[in-house]
């Protein structure tokens, strides 16, 4: 991988700063402090020993954090059960989700004006704060308040360990280096199992441990950091930028104005998270038991949603935002907005089988708790194993599309079989197999597009804005998905119990409390294997809506642009290569209404 040198330092100072051109058309306004810096502190870790030490210091991070997730995600189905709520699983989910997905553009933009270290320990404060809030909670309310914190802190840490992977690697190491932190699922596929069992039932202090976990593990990344500074001041300090310049020019209040206000766009963010919270949550309510659907709780969210809160954002977006959170001046180009598609569909599709894959393996599968956990954890080992190694062949071929292509067409298959085997002891192989297809062709194309809407981003300083977005839309589709598999569980799964134990009580214990349901009900009794043919029912359409929208991810596959990948961190002459593509492929569209218009004349 090779760095920025001096040549293009020279290039990058005297560079405008595209982030504030998409409102502000002043071609003499400079490049944010953080970018500006990054790309100092880059050319200090030229050595490929203090490359290897960066990356095995994100590799440590991520495999903290992915080892949490793991456990967590579990841990939640057990939280919620112990409240007699795990009806509401897909509620913590869509709630999380909806807060994670403008958090990552707001951390990018705070992460170009204060820095990636800044940032990076806003982001470790976020999550301890979290996950000591989940892990005393007594009821659903406090654990999904400290979901969400938990969230905003892990998103940041996320977000970070890819911007830092970004900067310092060019665009045909992208896709290996983006890899590095999904490196741990390779391992924590297989010790996340053992590590619950010893965990237990336990799942306050399974969550608890990680607040000085994942501190202790951030160290060595936060040495590199301050070294890489302090290399910077050493060989380089005349070309550093204070971060805080603004801060000694502006009093309190402008300051807060100028950069919370206009910069991150708080009321944006504000507005986005209403509109899909009060949009996407009440999904995930309605159902169950008792319908709400016809409730006041459920009808003025939503009313809120669509028309107050969903107008108010786009006009605040479009008219009003300095630096709005969707820059249309960047997505409008169809490289970058067909993988913003795509982005959405990974996760939306995904959770459809994913939701509640845990308590399908353990209520109609008959799978133990390790066996279980790590079942579900086979999609993120095989996609990351499969990702790493096309990593290395696309550092030689340095294209994307056809890779992508490909992988979304794993996902037909994989979701065609997830429809057949989807409950009772004959789908546990079936529901193997399936998982690790899906996993192989994420592999292709999850990270893959990534990669590719990066290569179609024109300047370094729009790198961090765009993958936000990026794995903003990414956390939206979590929550769409969340809220969509949510509302059909909580709408079709309590019927179908009921239809096949006509016992309200019991009905009751096997839909609020599925984990201790099969305790008393063991998997030879007539009450269990009714609850196995409601559960493979809800599973069976889960499944189906998630094979139906496999159809718009291959279509928008087709929209990517395929650049060729450089030895560059990013490519300069977009603007011509675009037009030149678009020449090329002979702009199909507009040719057939041309030819349309001109018969009908």
């Amino acid at each position: 991988m090779s760095v920025v040198n001096g040549k293009e330092q020279t290039k990058f100072e005297t560079a405008n700063s595209e982030l504030s051109s998409h409102t502000h058309e002043d071609a003499g306004e400079e490049k944010d402090a953080g970018v500006h810096n990054i790309e100092v502190f880059t050319a200090q870790y030229d050595h490929i020993g203090y490359r290897l030490m960066l990356f095995f210091s994100i590799f440590l991070i991520s495999y903290a954090y992915g080892l949490d997730q793991n456990i967590r995600y579990t841990l939640q189905t057990y939280a919620t059960n112990s409240y007699s709520q795990h009806s509401l699983l897909a509620t913590v989910n869509c709630i999380i989700a909806v807060i994670a997905a403008p958090g990552q553009v707001c951390f990018a933009r705070a992460a170009d004006i204060f820095g990636r270290f800044t940032v990076l320990i806003v982001a470790v404060i976020f999550y301890v704060m979290g996950t000591i809030i989940e892990s005393q909670a007594t009821n659903v309310s406090r654990f999904a308040a400290g979901a969400c914190f938990y969230r905003l802190g892990i998103t940041g840490l996320m977000l970070m360990m890819e911007v830092i992977a970004m900067d310092f690697s060019n665009l045909n190491w992208r896709l290996l280096a983006s890899f590095v932190p999904a490196l741990p699922f390779i391992i924590n596929t297989w010790i996340s199992g053992n590590v619950l069992t010893a965990i237990g039932t336990n799942w306050k202090w399974g969550i608890g441990m990680w607040a000085f976990i994942l501190p202790l593990s951030c160290i060595p990344l936060g040495f590199c950091m301050l070294h890489m500074r302090y290399l910077a001041h050493k060989n380089a300090k005349d070309q550093l930028r204070s971060e805080f310049k603004l801060f000694k020019t502006m009093s309190w209040y402008e300051y807060i104005v100028e950069v919370f206000f206009w910069r991150l766009d708080f009321p944006g963010l504000i507005l986005i998270c209403v509109t899909f919270g009060c949009i996407l949550i009440p999904f995930t309510l309605g159902g169950g038991l008792n319908e709400k659907w016809k409730t006041a709780g459920i009808i003025v969210p939503e009313v809120i949603g669509w028309v107050v809160a969903l107008p108010l954002y786009m006009i605040w977006e479009s008219k009003y935002a300095r630096h709005p959170l969707t820059p249309w001046k960047l997505i409008k180009d169809r490289g970058i907005f067909s993988a913003l598609i795509i982005a959405f569909h990974i996760n939306f599709i995904w959770y459809m089988q994913g939701d509640y894959m845990f308590t399908v393996l353990r209520v109609a599968v008959n799978e133990s708790n390790s066996s279980a956990q790590r079942i579900t954890s086979l999609y993120s080992f095989v996609s990351v194993i499969t990702g790493t190694l096309l990593g290395l062949v696309i550092v030689k071929v340095r294209r994307t599309k056809k890779f992508i292509l490909f992988g979304i067409v794993c996902w037909f298959i994989s979701f065609g079989l997830l429809v057949h085997f989807r409950g009772d002891s004959s789908s546990h192989s079936g529901i193997i197999g399936s998982l690790c297809l899906m996993g192989f062709g994420a592999g292709f194309f999850t990270y893959t597009t990534q990669a590719s809407i990066q290569a179609s981003t024109k300047h370094h300083e729009n790198l961090a804005v765009i993958t936000s977005l990026y794995l903003a839309t990414y956390n939206i589709g979590s929550a769409v998905g969340a809220a969509v598999s949510g509302a059909i569980w909580t709408n079709v799964l309590p019927k179908e119990i009921g239809k096949r134990l006509n016992d309200a009580t019991l009905t009751q214990q096997a839909y609020l409390e599925p984990l201790t349901f099969i305790l008393t009900y063991t998997w030879e009794t007539i009450e269990r294997q009714a609850v196995v043919l409601a559960y493979r029912y809800t599973q069976k359409v889960l499944c189906i809506v998630g094979l139906c929208f496999c159809a718009p991810l291959l279509f928008s596959a087709f929209l990517l642009r395929d650049h060729r990948l450089g030895d560059v961190i990013a490519l300069e002459d977009l603007d011509e290569k675009n037009l030149a593509e678009d020449e090329e492929s002979g702009k199909f569209w507009g040719k057939y209404f041309r030819f349309a218009r001109k018969h009908e004349d």
